[in-house]
């Protein structure tokens, strides 16, 4: 596959550019589905990145999270933190590869691993840290763990703490969607694209239990804080059975992933810059206390809140890894 350049910038009859340092956040309505996207362009002297984010088509909404069409290139190498949450992630990688190593052994010596067309990335609970050598595009498709369940038709914690690549999961079909998304005109486009395979492949999928779907959602919807024994209770399944079926419908069983729902809720406070101080967004997110919410990001970041505030890039750019 070529390497990708600055292509499928065009948002129906508007290109959004950035020449200056700074950024540019806009929405244009697609001509391909009628949906509305947001894109995202910064520049400043070490390089620029493009986002172009656009919803699932409204069958899959209750699976798919959302896509995110991207573009980087920069004056060098950049590593990135990347945190767990509540979601799966896809990467559809149109090169150059991106990198990828285990965050507790980032500065270990240990070797970094890349797949050329792309890669899933079940459930975590650590961070994995990313790596580019200055220019990386693709796209970047996150499912709820439901999703992933019918998508990939595997028990989920067979994916849970790993990166496996797509062609490991799909073999040679897993190369050809990559090439074909690669040769589509326009974001919009391969948006669409996506919409159709995914909505062919989960009518084909066994769904998840309807007990365990509803566990999911009361989880979620809590933002982490609901009980796993009243789950259990709830539902008239012993703390062991439901256990299980989260582990193999969802990754991981439903006290971790818990914890991961209600840091990603702290997270997102955090880098969204409200101004709300640590203490308030540890009681808003279900914290017995800020030293509480300090664990938690200590374990998912590898540092205190501070320490992840000094790495943020500007503008969606992510956190820096290193």
């Amino acid at each position: 596959m070529p390497v990708a350049g600055d292509f499928g910038c065009d948002i129906g009859d508007s290109v959004l550019n950035v020449d200056a340092p700074g950024t540019v956040s806009a929405h244009f309505r697609s001509p391909v589905s009628g949906c509305l996207l947001r894109v995202v362009q910064h520049r400043d002297a070490d390089g620029y990145w493009r986002l172009v984010h656009a919803p699932p088509a409204p069958n899959l909404r209750s699976l798919v999270v959302g896509y995110c069409g991207y573009q980087e290139k920069t004056s060098a190498f950049l590593c990135r933190r990347e945190f767990p949450s509540g979601r799966v992630v896809v990467i559809i990688d149109f090169g150059p590869a991106l990198r990828v190593l285990d965050g507790p052994s980032a500065h270990a010596g240990q070797p970094v691993r890349s797949h050329p067309c792309g890669f899933v990335a079940g459930l975590h609970e650590r961070f994995v840290v990313t790596e580019t050598a200055g220019a990386q595009s693709g796209i970047e498709i996150q499912l709820t763990p439901l999703g992933a369940y019918r998508v990939f038709g595997v028990a989920m914690h067979d994916l849970a703490n790993r990166v496996v690549g797509l062609t490991d999961l799909f073999g040679q079909a897993g190369a050809d969607l990559a090439d074909r998304l690669y040769h589509l005109a326009a974001w919009p486009q391969r948006f669409r694209m996506l919409d159709r395979l995914l909505t062919q492949r989960i009518a084909r999928a066994r769904p998840a239990s309807e007990g365990l779907a509803w566990a999911w959602r009361r989880l979620e919807g809590s933002g982490g804080t609901a009980m796993m024994g009243d789950l259990a209770a709830e539902l008239g399944w012993s703390r062991k059975h439901l256990i299980a079926r989260f582990r193999d419908q969802i990754g991981l069983p439903p006290k971790r992933l818990a914890r991961i729902i209600r840091f990603d809720r702290a997270l997102d406070r955090l880098t969204q810059g409200t101004g709300q101080g640590l203490a308030g967004i540890a009681q808003d997110c279900g914290y017995a206390d800020q030293a509480h919410l300090n664990r938690d990001f200590r374990q998912f970041t590898g540092g205190p809140p501070t320490d992840l505030l000094r790495r943020q890039l500007p503008d969606g750019g992510g956190i820096r890894g290193d």
